[in-house]
């Protein structure tokens, strides 16, 4: 359920969010935790840090293979570097590829994504903070920013490191005694939940998370024809670069084929040359495996004869400035060994490897909610369209002159938000993809509709993701005429609950938006009542139900209402709660009494006659009660136009394992006209604003 608590925290953060908070130059505490005062505090009390937040505990390591008492946690002790070392540093001569050797974690795509960002000093500094050290004001507190989902966030950490034998369990720097890599990795495992958290992944989410850029895949062997020029350029502009090989079985993980590469881990790219070799051009490619010690043996390899058949100034250029682990090979021979090509463009104008000016760049946040935005793929046509909607206007198209096709580029960006952290409780990443529609000529120009099951039973997509799969991100660059479209977001099966980020860059000039109903209240004409128009048998009733006051207390109108529902055998319900019926008086109750007269119960009831209407008409499966995306049609049928948050916080807030029945769906209607009655009463000359002082609010939430 939503609570108010809740709501207004959410509200609260869309406000700094306006207000710059999130950005790199002003990234949010995580979890709270302010470095430099607690840095402060530590040194004014000479103790060192000690975080609360992730304690030196198995708990911290993981959940399964590094679960407390598994036989590779057995032994380990939480160390800290200045009981490693004599000498502990941070950084020893820059950071360099060869400071991230892997430890005993799966987690080989972040460290070759490390490794990629110690290619761009800048973007290294980004993430490691300058002006940390075990020296200078040292109080075993240390801090790395990370971007998540839109946002840049600021983790502490203390410098407390898992060990074992007095050696690094995890990452380690080449240099027995520099620290900032295993602190990073550190970092990450708080921001993810714990180290085995880390256990898997595509490079791709480690460039995203060092840089906020956006990813491209290539599978290698449908690479594009300019696929060494994408990655010239991509390397010219500091993009990240990572490769891997496919894995065919478990059997393959890790295997180290016969010219010793290695299978189901992730390499980082770290240049690219052309020589004169025998007298044709050869291109070639430089990778880094981030264990550092396994390399290719293949032609091009340390030591292999190609080497002395080009001019010695390029092999001394090109050998000089190798590290450990790092090897060159053909560039047609990559193509062959490799399976697939990570790049994480930093600047969206990396984007297009001819561009140079910057693309245009949209984000939206949203969530896919059970019952209410959780609508599953195409597959479902009944749900499909519940799920939320983001309009695109592509205004110019490309400047290709090679080009004769009239076509905008883009780039949707689908990114799933938090799952690592949900593995400890057994799940993991949902499948997610996308589908692109053009939007018809009756709705363009106009954001305030979200298309029917209609539109979507009668119209197919124009474009979509490739596939639905279980990555964090689905991305596609895509090419449609000028004109209006509408991106929609979804998991593959309905009701999968997540929080997920869209991102669309646009080449040209355009708009996006969400595309969302506008909030409103357009209530059918009411035929007014008076005393006059009742007749003599709701009279009696009246008489007979209310008593000698003749009127009718709560009590007796849950009385008067749960005996009428019960003799309709086709409504499913649990009966109305006192709860609801003082919401039902509350909306009609004219003298403040808390009980109704005959001219009031007579227009309560006349209301309740036409919501059973709606009820039994939307019930479209005559289950007796309705599903969530039933009653969004129902409420817009009463005349409540609403958004895609206010559905979720009235499906949380009225269904009842997954069905909304008869007595929730009219108080949820009792409600609404309620606030919408309230609002427009206080409402200031019809802004769409209305100010209200303390007591007015407190009065308004505790009486509606």
């Amino acid at each position: 359920m939503y609570s108010v608590g809740g709501m207004s925290t959410r509200v609260h953060h869309e406000r700094l969010r306006a207000a710059g908070a999130g950005s790199h130059q002003q990234a949010l505490r995580f979890l709270g935790q302010d470095y430099h005062g607690l840095r402060q505090e530590c040194l004014e009390a000479g103790r060192l840090f000690q975080d609360p937040a992730f304690p030196a505990q198995p708990a911290s390591l993981g959940f399964k293979e590094l679960a407390p008492h598994s036989s590779k946690t057995r032994g380990v002790q939480w160390t800290r570097p200045t009981e490693l070392t004599n000498d502990p540093q941070f950084i020893v001569g820059g950071a360099t590829r060869t400071d991230i050797c892997q430890g005993a974690l799966g987690d080989c795509w972040l460290l070759a994504a490390i490794a990629s960002l110690t290619l761009n000093e800048k973007l290294l500094h980004r993430v490691v903070p300058h002006g940390q050290s075990f020296q200078d004001g040292y109080a075993g507190i240390f801090h790395f920013q990370f971007w998540q989902f839109g946002e840049w966030v600021d983790v502490v950490i203390d410098d407390r490191l898992p060990a074992k034998d007095g050696e690094l369990l995890f990452v380690h720097s080449a240099e027995g005694n520099e620290f900032w890599s295993a602190l990073l990795e550190k970092a990450y495992a708080k921001l993810n939940g714990c180290y085995e958290a880390l256990s898997g992944g595509s490079t791709t989410e480690g460039f995203e998370d060092f840089t906020g850029g956006v990813a491209e895949m290539y599978e290698l062997s449908k690479a594009p024809r300019d696929l060494h020029r994408i990655i010239g350029k991509a390397l010219e502009r500091g993009s990240l670069l990572g490769c891997s090989i496919d894995i065919t079985s478990a059997f393959d993980m890790e295997a180290v084929t016969f010219k010793k590469l290695v299978k189901g881990h992730a390499y980082s790219v770290t240049g690219l040359k052309q020589v004169d070799f025998r007298g044709s051009n050869e291109k070639l490619i430089r990778i880094r495996n981030p264990w550092g010690q396994v390399e290719w043996t293949g032609a091009w390899s340390d030591g292999s004869s190609e080497w002395n058949d080009i001019d010695p100034a390029d092999k001394q250029d090109m050998n000089q400035r190798m590290e450990d682990g790092e090897f060159w090979m053909s560039f047609s021979e990559f193509k062959k060994q490799f399976s697939r090509l990570e790049i994480c463009n930093l600047t969206a104008d990396a984007l297009s490897a001819d561009a140079l000016n910057f693309w245009n760049a949209a984000k939206f946040e949203g969530s896919w909610r059970r019952g209410s935005t959780a609508g599953g793929c195409r597959n479902h046509p009944n749900t499909f369209w519940i799920n939320p909607q983001y309009r695109i206007v592509l205004l110019e198209e490309d400047d290709d002159p090679d080009d004769p096709e009239v076509a905008c580029s883009f780039l949707v960006a689908l990114m799933q938000k938090d799952r690592r952290r949900y593995r400890r409780q057994g799940q993991d990443m949902h499948t997610i993809g996308f589908a692109v529609y053009e939007v018809p000529e009756e709705y363009r120009g106009s954001p305030s509709v979200h298309l029917k099951k209609d539109f979507f039973l009668r119209h197919s997509s124009c474009a979509r993701s490739e596939t639905f799969i279980n990555l964090r991100e689905v991305s596609a660059r895509l090419r449609l005429p000028p004109g209006e479209y509408i991106v929609v977001p979804s998991t593959f099966e309905p009701s999968k609950e997540a929080d997920f980020v869209l991102r669309v860059f646009t080449e040209k000039q355009s708009e996006t938006q969400e595309m969302d109903d506008e909030v409103s209240y357009s209530p059918e004409e009411e035929e007014p009542v008076s005393e006059e128009d009742i007749d003599g048998s709701f009279r009696a009733m009246f008489a007979k139900l209310s008593g000698e006051d003749m009127e009718i207390s709560v009590h007796e109108l849950r009385t008067i209402l749960n005996r009428v529902v019960s003799k309709h055998q086709d409504l499913k319900t649990d009966g109305f709660s006192m709860e609801s019926c003082r919401g039902m008086i509350s909306l009609l109750d004219k003298d403040g009494s808390a009980r109704l007269g005959i001219l009031e119960f007579q227009i309560l009831w006349n209301k309740i006659r036409k919501w059973l209407g709606i009820f039994r008409q939307f019930d479209l499966d005559k289950s007796g009660s309705m599903s969530a995306y039933e009653m969004r049609l129902a409420l817009e049928s009463a005349g409540f136009k609403l958004n895609n948050r206010l559905i979720q916080v009235l499906v949380a807030r009225y269904h009842d394992n997954e069905t909304i029945d008869f007595d929730n769906f009219v108080c949820c209607l009792v409600k609404l006209e309620a606030m919408f009655k309230t609002f427009y009463e206080l409402e200031k000359d019809g802004t769409g604003a209305a100010e209200l002082n303390l007591t007015e609010w407190l009065y308004v939430t505790m009486c509606g």
